[in-house]
């Protein structure tokens, strides 16, 4: 993979790592609502969470390629559509009035990963984006979607997100 293509995901990941999906912004209530200390459950349920969705989306494009191939060609733009539409509906979104406290808790936060469809798409868009084109294979492919974006990007966007 040359030089510029690993630049190209690197910038690609950092920016999907800060925009505003579910986690960033429970994370960020959070912190407002309940403090730092009493949402580090919340903070590695969403990680953990981020993590295991990541290692699916990697299974899923290696299947993909392997069965479907010319599928992937198909899956860039529609997760790239999907994310544009997204941060469309982030942008002129208003916010929910109800005022019902609710806690901070591990399983909140990894559960709201499985339905957080931005992660699914961003993570699928960004192998078959950058990495399929090189290698297809399982290895490659389960290191560079969850350790790589899962463990440095989204871990430090989470915290970062909380210490705001």
């Amino acid at each position: 993979m040359p030089g510029y293509v690993i630049g190209n995901f690197f910038v690609y990941s950092v920016i999907n790592a800060f925009t505003p999906g579910p986690g960033n912004i429970l994370a960020l209530n959070t912190v407002t609502n309940y403090g730092w200390k009493k949402g580090n459950p919340l903070f590695l349920g969403i990680f953990a969470g981020y993590y295991v969705v990541q290692l699916i989306c990697a299974v899923f494009v290696y299947g993909v390629s392997a069965f479907l191939p010319e599928a992937l060609g198909v899956m860039k733009y529609v997760g790239a559509a999907y994310i544009l539409w997204l941060a469309i509906h982030i942008a002129f979104s208003r916010p929910d009035r109800s005022g019902g406290e609710k806690s901070a808790s591990f399983w909140k936060g990894f559960m709201l990963q499985f339905v957080n469809v931005k992660i699914y798409l961003f993570g699928i868009t960004a192998l078959t984006g950058y990495v399929t084109n090189y290698s297809t294979a399982l290895g490659l492919l389960r290191i560079v979607e969850p350790d790589f974006q899962g463990g440095v990007l989204h871990g430090h966007s989470v915290f970062y997100t909380g210490c705001l």
